[in-house]
């Protein structure tokens, strides 16, 4: 007897500038969106409006891309935004040391403004300039 297909009880977003297909892997071990140097975990939300800002923010000249991903193992809170700065997870944000699968890429979505990513960028480089924008890892 056929298997019944997967249900997903919860959707999972990434937001970067990688061109990937369904299928493809997004695992650690490679430069996150953010700096250049590997992190231990690869980061996702529930939320189009985070996918949205990991993608806008993302290093690189490629295009802005959000994809379905399906975790494939265990995944945790993110802390670098969950305990940190937004208590209770309204941004959804999670991250795991498993690789992540893409599902779909989502089209048709509409970012923030040209301001509100100046002023987002703005305010990354000036947590560098002071040494303050450390990623819990």
């Amino acid at each position: 007897m056929p298997h019944p297909p997967k249900v997903f009880t919860q959707a999972y977003l990434h937001g970067t500038r990688a061109d990937l297909r369904p299928g493809d892997l997004i695992s650690v071990g490679y430069g996150s969106n953010f700096r250049e140097e590997a992190l231990a975990w690869v980061y996702f939300t529930s939320t189009m409006d985070t996918a949205i800002w990991g993608a806008e923010l993302a290093r690189g000249d490629n295009p802005e891309r959000i994809y379905v991903v399906e975790a494939l193992g265990e995944i945790v809170d993110d802390p670098n935004l969950t305990d940190k700065k937004f208590p209770g997870n309204p941004s959804m944000s999670y991250r795991s040391r498993a690789p992540l699968r893409v599902v779909a890429e989502v089209v048709g979505w509409h970012g923030h403004s040209e301001e509100q990513v100046r002023q987002m960028k703005d305010g990354l480089a000036q947590l560098a300039a002071e040494g303050t924008n450390r990623i819990i890892d």
